[in-house]
């Protein structure tokens, strides 16, 4: 079957048709539209590098949240030691923008992935967890072959029942697999406890947060005693970024949906940090106290928590594929009006966006493209 060629939009690119707006005010942006207030996201920068003034952990943001190096550089500024990432191809990005110290928060599995992390490893400093021998040996191996040193990290599950060593002495063992590898570094340990960060009683969260940070402990002094030091003791998020930042055995916080926020960490931790990121929508329909805007799920994650508009008279009834029900004061909309829409959950709303609109005071002063949003295809 002949597969048929059709014509592309014309020679703008969709960022050079995006950068006409900077300049113009946000409000008058095509919707839905990605927009991040960048004076509220560096007050948010700044609150969290001023809170860890002091404590034992270091901020390693999560750049998973953003997916974009001028906010990382931005982070790195106000005192973070690097970033971490969800995927090689965010490694890449991140590396290609100019961050010089970068951790893959994750398994990074399969031929093409393992030989990009050893080509990674020459270009800053870069390290990956693991959970298996095998994956461990196989990273050393690319990177050695590179004539790079990957370092590496034994994953620990804290209790979310996904990836990571669940003893200390399989921590120990793994570790001690590192040590002996040409082409690999040990540098520590990572133990994520998101489970916490699902759990809306602060009491309960306290009590999870602790016994995950405990097994870290137990984690580390097991592998003291197989002879491994831990440069690096890491985990957190926002929702216990109070917790595990302030925990002596941690060295590294890995919180970094503070930065830009959503309703689900709004709802764990209310007040600390201010919405620096919405989604712009448009009102398409109004009938009495019920509208709808044009931001579905293409547009705004309902992960975690549903979306909300900004002004807190107007609640949000139902999201569907294309369309978000709201409801709001009568009279209050007309068809036509733009309503801000805090996502759900920040990750997993700026990967649906090709670019991000940055405005300040209401005008948009930048437009930066969203990196690697899902692979290969669109690192750059």
């Amino acid at each position: 079957m002949a597969v048929r060629t059709i014509p592309g939009p014309g020679p703008a690119s969709d960022l050079e048709m995006a950068r006409r707006a900077v300049g113009r005010p946000a409000e008058h942006l095509a919707t839905p539209a990605l927009v991040i207030d960048i004076d509220k996201a560096a007050a948010n920068i700044d609150a969290m590098a001023r809170w860890l003034t002091g404590q034992p952990a270091r901020l390693r943001p999560h750049v998973k949240v953003h997916k974009v190096p001028q906010l990382a550089l931005l982070q790195l500024e106000a005192g973070a030691v690097g970033v971490a990432t969800a995927t090689v191809w965010e490694a890449r990005a991140m590396i290609d923008g100019g961050v010089p110290d970068v951790m893959i928060a994750n398994e990074v599995i399969g031929a093409a992935k393992i030989a990009l992390a050893a080509e990674l490893a020459g270009q800053a400093r870069f390290s990956v967890l693991v959970d298996d021998p095998a994956n461990a040996r196989d990273l050393a191996a690319a990177a050695a072959a590179a004539g790079t040193t990957i370092g590496l990290l034994v994953d620990l599950d804290v209790g979310m029942h996904r990836c990571g060593a669940r003893t200390p002495d399989e921590a120990a063992d793994l570790g001690r697999v590192i040590a002996d590898l040409p082409g690999a570094e040990f540098r520590g340990v990572m133990g994520y406890e998101g489970h916490c960060m699902t759990q809306p009683d602060p009491a309960r969260r306290r009590e999870l947060q602790a016994r995950a940070v405990g097994f870290v402990a137990e984690c580390v002094d097991a592998l003291a005693r197989a002879g491994l030091a831990c440069d690096i003791v890491a985990g957190g998020g926002t929702g216990t970024f109070h917790l595990t930042g302030a925990s002596p055995v941690m060295t590294e916080l890995h919180a970094g949906t503070y930065a830009l926020m959503d309703t689900s960490h709004e709802a764990l931790i209310p007040g600390v940090f201010q919405p620096a990121m919405h989604v712009l929508a448009t009102v398409i329909s109004v009938h009495g106290t019920e509208a709808v805007l044009d931001s579905g799920r293409k547009a705004v994650s309902a992960d975690m928590a549903m979306p909300a508009p900004a002004d807190p008279s107007v609640t949000t009834r139902f999201i569907a594929e294309e369309h978000l029900g709201i409801s709001a004061p009568a009279g209050a909309l007309r068809v036509g009006d733009r309503i801000p829409v805090i996502a759900g959950y920040a990750p997993t709303t700026v990967n649906l966006h090709g670019v991000v609109y940055v405005s300040s005071g209401g005008t948009i002063v930048d437009v930066w493209p969203v990196r690697a949003r899902h692979g290969t295809a669109d690192v750059m």
